[in-house]
């Protein structure tokens, strides 16, 4: 048996006891339980787990095992200092001896951390990833070996380390010395998203070839896709918020910090409670909005990619895009930060023709090799098809993550009339399943297009933007077309019958596939490449989504979300009046301890657990007994309080 094992044993150390003594909880979910008896018993492991589908536990439960066993300390790399604190801080309210090492702290609070990592007492240190590969923490790491006190390295966010990834960190990519300089100790890695390329990389990079992979389903069925056209974004998101969200957290992501700032003040000026958030402002004020959004109710934050990873939030109820991220990874991982305690909640996305030229001129422009940008210029494909869907976005999105989707019913087929009929598997909470697509084919229109592309070209000897082709292909008689001769090309009018919605949707297509190139330095116009060939010959079909920039089905509208919400908190479970009012009077109770302890309140309890105290009516710490997510500590820290708020 396994040294670790084998003392666990003789320790009565048990897994399972400790999920349910320190963290509450009566079973592992998922592959959790695998990963953490790989873990503890000194094997490698690559975790792929969704957001919100419990990654923390499989090396934090691992940690305490250990630990108990006399194997010391674990070191957790994590690229946030919110993220460390709040984690700690977690760790701390179940009864765990946790630390963080960061600028945050002065250096006699960092001494007095590191003398007591050094005596194997702390069970969980977090560090950031810079830390860990100076030569001073390498040699308190090497000291600790020394003393058989070095228990565990996880390193979470693991996708930071891939180049292929949504979030490359090159310091990440130092993290192989744990691996030469320690190759004894294991090593657990943790992701919530990854596609086969950046899973082979992670791999790669840090050396756990050998590592065991468990890779969770990436599905969240909680969560509602919709994606809908830009037309007047700003006014789509306001109904979007203010007819399905009013009074919900949410995120809001913008491309760049002026936007983010302009979204801020337009909700704010319409009574939403929002805040902006990106890297140009006060790193203070960044902290100060992080921490509001973290702690207090129904805040909306708009922000740039520069907010998210490792938000622990549980009841962010939206995630929306204004513009459209750089791959499906990015897509994922943001929208995923949306109902992590598997409530109802939607990801929103509004894109349109001007999202995939500015994605393809940052990929065009970028100082990588052609090797990365072939690589981001399918991830781009891969996200506009996913946007341009006519099928199931569920089926696509799980499908890019080598998954195949299990379908509760029968294939269904796409809208009838003279449009197109689409087989399809249906999730049945995604925009397409609830209001399915209407599809033309939209071959004849780009075959036009390409055509017109090239006649202006060769009348003119330059190259034109979009809105001048669609109005050639149009027919439009403009002073532009006027000054320029082209109403006497052949194909002027030639696509009179489409409208201009319908060309652009056309042209997102090409551009995507690469028959038409986007010049960016001369004022975004468009010219042929290699690729049109194929189209102009009709080699290529074209098949497209009809426009809409709404979604048809206002069903999907949760009860009591239109308008101004009232005062009542909305359980996660339906409750009586008399549960109902318990479980108010919890929530700001649990407001109150949060706040005394500078910590989010999902820290002290989720709503989940309020919720189920609340229908309990406990009247005694024995009705408090296995309530999901109260452990031994929380028992013992507040179980008389509880009482005393939820007694008639």
């Amino acid at each position: 048996m396994n040294t670790v094992l084998a003392n666990a044993a003789r320790a009565d150390i048990d897994p399972r006891a400790i999920l349910h003594e320190v963290f509450g909880y009566e079973q592992f979910r998922g592959p959790q339980q695998a990963v953490v008896e790989q873990v503890c018993a000194g094997g490698d492991a690559l975790v792929l787990m969704p957001t919100g589908g419990g990654k923390s536990l499989c090396y934090q439960i691992p940690a305490i095992v250990r630990q108990r066993a006399g194997h010391g300390t674990t070191i957790v790399v994590s690229p946030l200092i919110a993220l460390m604190h709040d984690q700690v801080g977690a760790l701390h309210e179940a009864g765990v001896d946790a630390a963080f090492l960061n600028s945050t702290l002065s250096g006699d609070e960092a001494a007095q951390v590191e003398r007591r990592m050094l005596r194997g007492e702390i069970t969980l240190v977090y560090v950031a990833p810079e830390r860990v590969t100076t030569p001073r923490f390498l040699a308190q790491l090497e000291a600790l070996r020394e003393r058989g006190l070095l228990s565990l390295f996880a390193i979470d966010e693991a996708h930071c380390v891939s180049q292929w990834g949504h979030d490359f960190r090159p310091e990440y990519r130092a993290l192989t010395v744990l691996h030469e300089r320690f190759a004894e100790v294991p090593r657990i890695a943790l992701t919530a998203t990854a596609d086969a390329l950046t899973r082979e990389d992670i791999l790669e990079r840090l050396q756990l070839q050998q590592a065991r992979a468990f890779v969770s389903s990436f599905d969240r069925p909680n969560i509602r896709y919709t994606i809908i056209e830009k037309k007047d974004p700003t006014s789509q998101l306001l109904r979007f918020i203010q007819g399905e969200h009013a009074g919900d957290a949410g995120v809001v992501y913008c491309q760049s910090r002026k936007r983010v700032e302009e979204i801020a003040q337009t909700l704010a000026d319409q009574g939403i409670n929002a805040l902006p958030y990106h890297a140009g402002l006060d790193a203070r004020l960044r902290q100060k909005h992080q921490d509001r959004f973290l702690r207090e109710e129904g805040v909306v934050m708009v922000a740039t990619i520069a907010f998210g990873m490792g938000i622990d939030k549980p009841d962010v109820r939206f995630v929306a895009h204004l513009d459209m991220p750089k791959n499906i990874e990015a897509y994922y991982q943001e929208t995923g930060r949306a109902g992590r305690d598997g409530l109802p909640a939607n990801a929103w996305m509004a894109y349109g023709l001007q999202d995939v030229v500015n994605q393809r001129r940052m990929i065009d422009e970028s100082p990588a090799g052609e090797e990365f940008k072939q690589v981001q210029r399918g991830k781009l494909d891969a996200l506009l098809g996913l946007a341009e869907a006519i099928d199931c976005r569920r089926v696509r999105l799980l499908k890019y993550f080598g998954e195949t989707y299990a379908p509760a019913g029968p294939a269904d087929a796409a809208a009838a009339g003279d449009t197109l009929r689409v087989p399809r598997l249906r999730c049945g909470n995604c925009d397409n399943c609830l209001s399915p697509a209407e599809v033309w084919d939209g071959t004849d229109a780009a075959r036009k297009l390409l055509s017109t592309i090239y006649r202006v070209q060769q009348a003119s000897g330059i190259t034109f933007g979009a809105g001048h082709i669609m109005d050639i292909v149009r027919g439009k008689k403009t002073e532009k077309v006027a000054q320029h001769g082209h109403a006497e090309l052949s194909t002027f009018g030639i696509g009179a019958e489409f409208s201009e919605q319908q060309l652009r949707g056309v042209l997102r297509q090409l551009i995507a596939i690469n028959a038409v190139q986007v010049d960016t330095e001369s004022f975004n116009t468009l010219a042929l490449t290699e690729a049109s060939r194929a189209v102009l010959k009709g080699e290529v079909p074209v098949q497209l989504r009809v426009s809409t920039t709404q979604p048809a089905d206002r069903s999907r509208r949760r009860s009591g979300g239109s308008g101004s919400r009232g005062t009542a908190a909305k359980a996660p479970v339906e409750l009586d009046t008399s549960a109902q009012r318990r479980y108010e009077a919890l929530r700001e109770w649990r407001a109150e301890v949060a706040k005394s302890h500078n910590l989010p309140a999902y820290v002290i309890f989720h709503d989940a657990t309020l919720a189920a105290i609340a229908q309990r009516a406990p009247e005694s710490l024995d009705d408090l007994q296995g309530i999901s997510g109260i452990g031994a500590r929380k028992l013992e820290a507040y179980g008389e309080d509880v009482l005393r708020v939820v007694a008639p």
